[in-house]
């Protein structure tokens, strides 16, 4: 009898084990900077230091609040706030100019759990638009708010405001001009078509799983260099920048946004994990490959699903990226290989 009762404890030992620690270790985070024409040969180490430095502060940040327990939505906009505030990435200080020499910022948000969403579009004074989008998401009627009525918002909502002058950074008024050189006519489409990666892309976001089995994902961006007509590309649309839905998955894009909008990337990508089964590794990769590359559409995602499975894949020379599942360190890459 007692050999009988030691064994069923050690079974039940056995079996119980395994299950908390599983809870315990499902979560996981990875963000991204941007994608395009990133190379070693255009960077220096110590920019590349710079930059390799600031995606693993960013990580981390949402990491600590994954390991803590706390929320994947929480993580997210941590991750995503840090990057707004550097001048390395196309978002908050670093946005891109406008034609017109303004900075007009994007930022979307989505929670898996309830299928809740928030985003803006061509905000010129917050300080921080993944901020606002959530204020949207959670203390709104609404799902996008754009301009003016957004930045009234944010008012009441006591965000930070700042003047416009304060997203300027010497490098990306200088990519400014050169871009105008190389387009000349404004009302060139083939002309802006033709423009390098560098030009197009640029945006940054994260993607979270935390220990509840929650996903969440946020993007936020200053859009394409030169814009013009108030242009808004598909950082704040949802189902074609940004998507979480605890079923499948959870997506920040980043690329050549009139791309990802027309064929509904982050959407797409999670209805293949939805509704064929398929992996995030093979869903990610058919659409960036197979969907996207053949008809020009160029750059990439970050998916993370309630398992805590990671995947990155993009179709450009390189993607600012990292990713840190649960007990382990952070990941960090740029380029390609």
């Amino acid at each position: 009898m007692k050999r009988h009762i030691l064994t069923t404890a050690l079974a039940g030992t056995l079996v119980l084990a395994p299950a908390v620690s599983l809870a315990e270790e499902t979560f996981a985070i990875a963000i991204h900077g941007g994608a395009g024409t990133i190379t070693r040969e255009s960077m220096t180490p110590e920019r590349e230091a710079q930059y390799k430095a600031k995606l693993k502060e960013a990580v981390d940040a949402g990491y600590a609040i994954l390991e803590q327990g706390g929320a994947s939505m929480d993580a997210v906009i941590a991750a995503v706030k840090i990057l707004e505030d550097s001048p390395l990435f196309n978002a908050g200080r670093g946005a891109v100019y406008t034609w017109e020499g303004q900075h007009e910022l994007d930022a979307s948000i989505m929670n898996g759990a309830t299928l809740e969403a928030g985003a803006v579009a061509s905000v010129t004074t917050v300080k921080s638009p993944i901020a606002l989008a959530r204020e949207v998401m959670e203390n709104s009627p609404h799902v996008m708010l754009s301009g003016a009525g957004a930045e009234m918002f944010a008012k009441q909502q006591g965000l930070d405001l700042v003047d416009n002058s304060y997203f300027n950074t010497k490098s990306r008024y200088e990519a400014l001009q050169r871009m105008k050189e190389q387009v000349g006519n404004p009302q060139d489409k083939t002309a802006w078509q033709q423009l390098p990666e560098e030009y197009k892309h640029g945006t940054v976001g994260a993607v979270a799983v935390d220990k509840h089995g929650n996903l969440a994902a946020a993007t936020s961006t200053g859009g394409m260099t030169g814009k013009r007509w108030g242009r808004v590309g598909d950082s704040p649309i949802i189902g074609a920048g940004t998507w979480a839905d605890n079923s499948s998955c959870a997506i920040s894009a980043t690329g050549h946004g009139e791309y990802f909008i027309r064929f509904h990337v982050a959407a797409d990508i999670c209805a293949r994990v939805k509704y064929l089964h398929q992996d995030i590794v093979t869903a990610g990769d058919t659409v960036i490959h197979d969907v996207l590359a053949p008809v020009g559409g160029t750059g990439g995602v970050i998916i993370v699903d309630p398992q805590g499975q990671v995947h990155m894949p993009f179709n450009t020379e390189g993607m600012y990226r990292a990713k840190r599942q649960a007990g382990q360190t952070a990941e960090v890459a740029i380029y390609k290989n």
